[in-house]
């Protein structure tokens, strides 16, 4: 992912696994040099460029389905905080060397037993740490709340949260350009979680697809891009733009131009009272004599709106709490 940051330096992310941790982690080693490439590339974005590097944990592929106990939990986190954080006083096995990251990212797309305990024990050990601020964040989709980190997220401060707002029915794409208030869009919502939250100075990202190709639907452009951007730019807790991911951006020139244009319009921020939200996730009555409409919620656990997708769409399990017509 690609954050736009107008409050701290320009943050990268660095994908991996953190239960098979070890082959991606160590796909740069250099045999000549006996070492990661990523030592020298981390250092150098970092002092040379000023970049915030952050490690993404999890991922869409994952299959371990979290820890036992939250002691387990608590110990791995504290494996990982010695792997990629502060050099421990002991000996232990470190991929990227003496480099340190500057915090971590939960990008979990399937629940996980005992995540609070790790995300708690993670940022004890944050909170703890002298020499440099420590980030965390997560990567939630906008259905609120997210099936995968939501118990996690009130659990656990985060220090900002960059929300997917595609492949759902909560999507950029769905944002109705020129309505003060959104059937679909629902960065307010999101605004209301983060003033509530642990951390209530928490700020909420705009996650959008890079490219037309990055996403299976919510790609935005041109002026509806620019309204839902002004759109979230009332709410307090806006922290900027997330753009997944870098080699889509790349490959689509411009977009990175208008993105940032699109942020520096000068908006007020809102003064009315923060929305209310329940704890279940819910979609826009559909449309079609009650059938759903592509990437409208079809099923998941606890859901009570309609099931049938609208044609040719079929209602596709994308976890427990959480199935979508596709």
């Amino acid at each position: 992912m690609t954050p736009i940051l107008p409050m701290m330096p320009s943050l990268l992310r660095i994908m991996g696994f953190i239960f098979a941790i070890a082959p991606l982690v160590y796909a740069g080693f250099d045999p000549s040099s006996s070492s990661n490439i990523a030592v020298n590339d981390i250092k150098t974005c970092q002092k040379t460029y000023g970049k915030t590097i952050i490690l993404s944990l999890g991922g869409a592929t994952y299959t371990q389905g979290g820890w036992s106990s939250a002691t387990d939990a608590q110990n791995a986190a504290q494996a990982v905080w010695n792997m990629f954080g502060p050099l421990p006083g002991t000996a232990v096995d470190r991929p990227f060397g003496d480099a340190v990251v500057d915090g971590f990212d939960f990008d979990f797309e399937s629940t996980l037993n005992n995540l609070p305990a790790f995300g708690a024990k993670l940022r004890s050990l944050m909170d703890g740490a002298s020499g440099k601020k420590y980030y965390l964040s997560a990567a939630p989709q906008c259905v609120f709340p997210d099936a995968a980190d939501g118990t996690t997220l009130d659990a656990v401060a985060f220090d900002f949260v960059l929300v997917q707002f595609y492949n759902n029915w909560c999507e950029t794409s769905n944002f109705q350009v020129g309505s003060s208030t959104q059937s679909a869009f629902n960065f307010g919502v999101w605004d209301t979680w983060a003033k509530t939250s642990k951390n209530p100075a928490v700020k909420v990202f705009l996650g959008i697809p890079a490219n037309s190709g990055a996403a299976g639907a919510g790609y935005t452009s041109g002026s509806q891009l620019k309204a839902a951007i002004a759109y979230s730019k009332q709410y307090s807790s806006f922290g900027g733009v997330m753009m997944w991911d870098m080699s889509q951006l790349y490959a689509n020139s411009g977009f990175l131009d208008q993105v940032v244009s699109d942020l520096s319009v000068s908006v007020t921020p809102t003064t009315t009272t923060a929305m209310t939200f329940t704890t279940s996730s819910s979609v826009p009555s559909s449309t079609g004599g009650g059938l759903v409409a592509q990437w409208g919620q079809c099923g998941g656990e606890g859901y009570t709106g309609p099931t049938q997708c609208q044609p040719p769409y079929k209602c596709i399990s994308g976890g427990q709490y959480w199935s979508s017509c596709q």
